[in-house]
């Protein structure tokens, strides 16, 4: 007699099968009716006997609705981008190089690259343990809970010959099919559109709901496989051995020795592509062998033996049938021209910017005007002209507004500035929530909410400003769409957390215009406190390194708001931190005064971002390229070649971490 533990891993295993031929296969064996009978057997005896618990279970796919917060994991290889080429006479170039570098017959895989989000999938003992997103390239944000629910991602491995430890990477990607419908739910729902597939995959594997991710269809291809006892000495090899583990490898992957052969994939995907039913912006070469890519080895930021081609933007004839004028956080008001709909790119085209009054200038637009439109890196629509020899019986030269469209206030143009803003920031309604949108987010105050709660609360009267936040208690929210009592209390929570934030952060989180990260980084260690910034004149405030007289007008524009005056004091009464603390007064040195380093490589004992605190803590300064004013480079294991050569010709001193430490004391 079967017993309920080998009843729910025979379930598992036959459920496991089905998901491989229907995800991965598209050879379903049995109806969605018999699958869904056999799921909810297992969820039933799952449910009766949770001793058995497993992760892997095809029952976790369908997502828990229990929020978390995403860790981060250093990756235990860097993901690095590749380098883009744009013709063939670049791809040329890239087969010449390594030809002479390799000095040896190669072959290359060719690819097809899909419009994506990067991801690192990790398995242990056939098993998948851990799914990490690219972040900077050295660490990411650890979604593993969601990509559980992605079905063409195999929870455990069929067949044999697997690495007892290994790493695939690929990408995640929202169907064609599925993104259209999901833009038409959010339209008739009165939700802001996804941009594309792209953003849409991205943003849908950030969520904090793995139910809501699970129901947004995600799907996976796998392209490179890591580890210490790989199955091949060659890439290819390797992903059909993948392929037999349940992944899911493209069929399209080729390989070749002539550059004539590339060419050919090339030229067939750049019309075929149009017929897949995912989004793709061109092609990847990679050298096959593993033992000639180790030989051709890295530059800072790029593999020598892979290169992408990106194809070129598609474009197409429409027509201009209005232009509308839409408000951003800072004011900064953006002309959108509105468009007699048209398929581009696998997407339908209704919209597209057109930057700002010096752009619509340029293009001497009428409305009626046939226009060519194209996407530029195959994402945002853009106008690129006018067909003229069409041009008849049209209407009136589209002109850039003189009043913002929302609360009709006189915009302003600086001279010094190609686009128009409104400078009514405190009763512009799109402004008032776009600052509040700011406030929130990761890098200021990093509040649980993002821009669809910033709307529901607005609508709902609970927010007029960035400081209303602040008032809003559980019992406000709870009874809101899609509000429970659980989220209620982590966004409350995240509420009074972010009083612990500091000043720098704080200072950055308002919202000034033209003041970034580092801007209120050295505001706030220039001036400590919120008082002593309130009180500064411009001449004081230039002094302060890197603000210039831009950034000083516009703190000294904010502060002589009287709204903005009492705003600062309710986030005062609140306990919002308004000054440095003691502590970090008492860290900040004057050791790198001074000194400006380039940070390149990989690093064992902190991670980039962390070198970069520590420079600018002890009063020096980061930048990303190396030249004369470079006093050190900071590098790490696999640092680029080209910024060690350049150094090396301007006699820039490169440190390792050891001795950076050491300086620091």
């Amino acid at each position: 007699m079967t017993t309920v533990k080998e009843r729910i891993e025979q379930l598992r295993r036959e459920l496991e099968e089905h998901n491989y031929h229907y995800y991965v296969l598209s050879t379903p064996l049995i109806s969605d009716y018999e699958f869904d009978l056999k799921l909810r057997e297992l969820q039933d005896l799952e449910k009766q006997h949770p001793e058995f618990f497993d992760p892997n279970s095809p029952t976790q796919r369908v997502g828990s609705d229990i929020s978390n917060d995403f860790p981060q994991q250093t990756h235990l290889y860097p993901m690095l981008s590749l380098s883009n080429t744009y013709s063939e006479g670049e791809v040329a170039d890239f087969y010449q190089r390594v030809a002479k570098s390799l000095n040896e017959p190669f072959e290359l895989v060719c690819e097809l690259k899909y419009d994506g989000t990067s991801i690192s999938l990790v398995y242990e003992q056939g098993a998948l343990v851990q799914a990490i997103t690219r972040g900077d390239g050295v660490k990411g944000d650890v979604v593993t809970e969601n990509v559980r629910t992605i079905n063409s991602i195999p929870l455990r491995l069929r067949g044999k010959g697997y690495p007892e430890k290994f790493e695939i990477r690929g990408e995640i990607l929202m169907p064609w099919s599925v993104f259209d419908d999901l833009n038409k739910e959010r339209e008739q729902q009165g939700e802001p559109l996804f941009a594309n597939p792209r953003n849409a995959a991205s943003g849908t594997l950030k969520l904090q709901n793995p139910a809501v991710v699970a129901s947004r269809k995600l799907d996976s291809y796998l392209y490179y496989l890591l580890g210490e006892q790989l199955p091949a000495e060659d890439h290819y090899q390797n992903l059909q051995c993948a392929k037999s583990w349940g992944f899911k490898i493209p069929d399209t992957i080729r390989k070749y020795q002539s550059l004539e052969e590339v060419f050919q994939f090339i030229r067939y995907w750049d019309i075929e592509r149009k017929n897949l039913p995912v989004a793709t912006d061109g092609i990847v070469l990679k050298v096959n062998s593993l033992k000639q890519q180790r030989n051709l080895g890295y530059t800072a930021k790029s593999p020598r033996w892979a290169i992408a081609y990106k194809f070129q933007a598609e474009k197409a004839l429409t027509r201009l049938n209005s232009v509308s004028f839409q408000v951003g956080r800072t004011g900064t008001v953006t002309p959108v021209a509105n468009l007699e709909p048209v398929q581009l790119s696998g997407t339908l085209v209704k919209r597209a910017t057109l930057h700002n009054a010096d752009v619509i200038e340029s293009l001497d637009l009428h409305i009626g005007d046939m226009v060519y439109v194209e996407k530029g890196g195959e994402i945002i629509p853009k106008i690129l002209g006018v067909d003229k020899s069409m041009r008849f019986m049209v209407g009136d030269k589209v002109q850039f507004i003189k009043y913002c469209p929302v609360c009709k206030t006189p915009l302003v143009r600086e001279p010094d500035e190609a686009a128009h803003y409104c400078p009514n920031e405190t009763a512009c309604e799109p402004q008032i929530k776009g600052k509040i949108e700011h406030f929130v987010s990761r890098k200021a105050m990093n509040i649980n909410a993002g821009g669809e709660t910033i709307e529901q609360f607005y609508n709902a009267g609970l927010l007029k400003n960035v400081a209303d936040l602040y008032g809003i208690n559980i019992r406000d929210i709870i009874h809101l769409d899609r509000w429970g009592e659980k989220s209620a209390r982590n966004f409350v929570e995240s509420v009074r957390q972010s009083k612990h934030v500091p000043f720098e952060r704080v200072l950055f989180a308002l919202g000034i215009r033209h003041v970034g990260e580092t801007a209120a980084k050295r505001l706030a260690f220039a001036f400590h406190t919120i008082e002593a910034l309130m009180t500064a004149d411009i001449t004081q405030l230039i002094q302060t390194d890197e603000i210039g007289e831009c950034i000083a007008r516009s703190v000294v524009d904010y502060f002589s708001n009287d709204e903005n005056k009492r705003l600062i004091e309710r986030l005062q009464a609140e306990g919002i931190q308004f000054a440095v603390s003691e502590q970090a007064i008492a860290e900040k040195t004057t050791k790198l005064n001074g000194k400006t380093f380039v940070i390149s490589g990989v690093f064992a004992r902190y991670s980039r971002d962390e070198y970069k605190k520590m420079i600018e803590l002890n009063g020096g300064k980061n930048t990303g390229s190396v030249s004369s004013k470079t006093d050190y480079i900071l590098a790490g294991e696999h640092m680029g070649s080209a910024k060690q050569e350049k150094a090396l010709k301007l006699g820039v001193k490169i440190i390792d971490e050891d001795t950076f430490l050491q300086m620091i004391e």
